[in-house]
């Protein structure tokens, strides 16, 4: 070595021993925060799994053996059904899922979308499917033997089961689409969630907060899933959907989001006139593209039957129904878009503002409002959707059946990332959906619907998103703690607008059951509360009037806050109200019974007294009951299912609660947090290492090499 190259060196060792220094530091930070030599998973004691992921593979492959050990038998069976096979696996009560499942593609359609990922995120999937495998491989005491018959499960599967919760629910669904064909009342949504991003300068601590809060059914497909997910590059606490592979809603350092579901149509029924064996479109016939297959039914015996169904596809999309000369095509946007899983990946690991809109630019994800809040005080409110291009029509006109003989009704296309409503740091500070158009999100209004086209949303405002943006609009500074409290908010918006016509109307009436009414409303609180007095009465009229025609002063856009108002026949209120309060009293024993005494919060040997209730009676804390069977007492099974309350401090603060535990495996630690529910609160969130070490209850270490078994 030459005495030139020797100076050198020597110059450069205190270089290079930083250089070393600083990398031990960063290897050191990353196994703070979570990175092992091994993959692992660690549970914490609300059941919440912590995948720590050597790489993104082994993160993804844990996840999928972690959600195994808390709903196996439940993903087994949903991944059966997105097969277009439960019939075969468990009877006839599955033969119309079945039908649905095929006649809409999903299968086979899984199979070209899986073809068609990344080939990196490819392997994520097989990875998650593996872990699938193995956990099913290593426990099988664990699963129940009636679904054994669909291992091994494979990315496909994974992709099909994302096909029917999205596409084939959540966009569309077989019991709304019959009750279009049928010209009848399509089924009552149970699909809705609240969100909401505050900006630093409506908060109390100068940090931006973001409330996540989707109302879903509490079974079956709609089950959120609370987990961690941390893998070189990613870092992320939120929940998905039981058989997601990866996070919906979440937060890291930096940045969070939530979805609600949005006033979006991406579906159409086509009416098409046959002719022969085919159909007239501009003015030519057309022929059908189709098969036919057999569907497997497994007998109560145990034998099988075959089940003859013929797949007809138009240039619209497939035929749902037939009769009279007629059929109803189905369209549907996003089924040529198929990495909507590798979009979730990457909003999860976007650590700013601009990284997180560019990969929304994608528009992957075919629907859902996107709720956005950061460290650097940003908020934002996205009508996100792949909305298609439409070239007449408003919002109501393409709610109907739509003539599917001419070209000039078939969209093809959809709008860009740039044509959707979207507000970022609105002068307000504050943005809110609670499942009403883009419209309402803040006020001073910062989207107008003059700048769209007529089809993107509706124009209203119901009780509960105003209940919403009252509560935001009328506190300055608000804490942490306050939008805690908010989010538990059961006091009924309707309440405010009718009691004031409807006390004088029953002291008018003047019987001593009107003034008894009276009594007992004017003393309410005007809550949903378990101890509230005077809810069930009030509710139960509300369920028993016509809302079409129960106003004076119906919803103004000019006045969208305070809109319905006032009752338009006090006389025809009151003779329902006394009509309602003798059922009451015949059931209850009195019109003052307490709400929790009526509604319930009952899993397994819990049975608590509920609080909150229906959305359309203005209440934010949503949860919706059915009858208890041979009781008068109605039973919670909808509503408030998965809570997130961050506020993006350093570091970040967050609260939670998955109502329903986050387990349905029987050998699996529930982890109910219905006692919490019922007392409004939430609990800590463990997203830093240290603190899920401190509240650990069981480690799950992976082998180095996570071989795809």
């Amino acid at each position: 070595m030459s005495s030139r190259v020797s100076i050198k060196y020597e110059y450069l060792k205190p270089v290079l021993f930083l250089i070393g220094l600083l990398i031990a530091l960063f290897i050191g930070q990353t196994n703070v925060h979570g990175t092992s030599k091994s993959t692992e998973i660690l549970w914490d004691d609300y059941g919440v799994p912590h995948v720590y992921g050597v790489n993104t593979e082994g993160a993804f492959q844990a996840f999928g053996w972690a959600q195994m050990q808390s709903h196996g038998d439940l993903i087994l069976r949903l991944y059966g059904q997105a097969r277009g096979r439960a019939a075969e696996y468990w009877g006839e009560d599955y033969l119309e899922s079945d039908k649905w499942v095929v006649t809409t593609g999903i299968p086979q359609r899984a199979k070209i979308w899986y073809e068609q990922q990344n080939p990196y995120f490819r392997s994520n999937l097989d990875a998650f499917a593996a872990g699938i495998n193995n956990y099913a491989q290593e426990h099988p005491e664990l699963i129940d033997d009636e679904v054994e018959a669909v291992l091994p499960v494979t990315a496909e599967d994974v992709i099909a089961h994302v096909q029917r919760v999205i596409n084939f629910t959540f966009i569309t669904d077989p019991e709304t689409v019959a009750s279009l064909g049928n010209e009848l009342e399509p089924p009552q949504q149970s699909k809705g969630s609240n969100g909401w991003a505050i900006a630093p300068s409506r908060s109390e601590s100068g940090n931006a907060m973001l409330l996540a809060n989707p109302h879903l059914p509490w079974s079956d497909l709609f089950l959120w899933y609370e987990a961690q997910i941390t893998a070189p590059g990613m870092d992320a606490y939120g929940a998905t959907l039981v058989g997601v592979p990866v996070l919906a809603i979440a937060f890291n350092n930096n940045l969070g989001w939530t979805h609600t579901v949005n006033t979006f149509d991406g579906w159409d029924l086509y009416e098409l006139t046959l002719s022969n064996d085919g159909y007239l479109f501009d003015g030519e016939v057309r022929d059908f593209e189709g098969q036919t297959t057999k569907l497997k039914v497994k007998q109560a015996n145990g034998t099988m039957r075959s089940q003859k169904l013929t797949i007809q596809n138009s240039i619209h999309g497939p035929i749902v129904k037939q009769e009279n000369g007629k059929a109803l095509a189905l369209r549907v946007v996003g089924l040529d878009r198929p990495r909507v899983l590798e979009q979730w990946w990457d909003m999860a690991k976007a650590q700013n503002f601009q990284q997180f809109e560019k990969v929304l630019q994608r528009i992957q994800l075919p629907m859902f409002t996107v709720m956005y809040a950061d460290r650097e005080g940003h908020i934002m409110h996205l009508f996100n959707g792949q909305v298609p291009i439409r070239d007449q029509g408003d919002f109501a006109y393409w709610q109907g059946i739509i003539p599917g003989d001419t070209s000039d009704t078939l969209w093809t296309k959809i709008h860009s990332y740039k044509d959707l409503p979207r507000i970022v740091d609105p002068t307000s500070g504050w943005v809110q959906n609670a499942n009403d158009p883009p419209w309402t999100t803040t006020f001073p209004s910062a989207i107008a619907p003059k700048d769209y086209p007529p089809y993107i949303a509706p124009q209203f405002m119901d009780f509960r998103a105003q209940s919403s943006a009252l509560m935001l609009a009328e506190d300055s500074k608000i804490s942490l703690e306050e939008m805690i409290a908010y989010k538990h908010s059961t006091r009924m918006e309707t309440a405010d607008r009718l009691l004031d016509d409807l006390l004088p109307a029953l002291r008018q009436e003047g019987s001593p059951l009107a003034l008894k009414i009276a009594d007992v409303l004017g003393q309410w609180d005007r809550q949903a509360n378990a101890d509230s007095k005077g809810a069930v009465l009030f509710a139960a009229w509300l369920e028993e009037s016509d809302f079409d025609t129960l106003f004076s002063q119906p919803w103004q856009e000019s006045s969208p806050l305070n809109t319905p108002d006032g009752l338009a026949n006090p006389q025809q209120a009151v003779t329902t109200l006394l009509a309602v309060a003798n059922q009451i009293e015949q059931d209850y024993g009195a019109i003052d019974v307490p709400w929790g005494e009526v509604f319930r919060l009952q899993h397994g040997n819990i049975d608590l007294p509920a609080n909150g209730g229906s959305g359309d009676l203005g209440i934010f804390r949503v949860v919706d009951f059915i009858p208890q069977e041979n009781s008068q007492r109605y039973q919670a099974y909808n509503g408030d299912s998965y809570v997130a309350a961050i506020e993006f401090s350093q570091p970040v603060k967050a609260m939670a609660l998955t109502t329903y535990g986050n387990s349905t495996q029987p050998n699996s630690s529930k982890n109910n947090q219905l006692q919490l529910f019922s007392q409004k609160q939430l609990r800590p969130v463990w997203h830093l290492r240290q603190d899920v070490e401190a509240h650990l209850v069981e480690t799950k270490v992976f082998s180095e090499d996570l071989a795809l078994k």
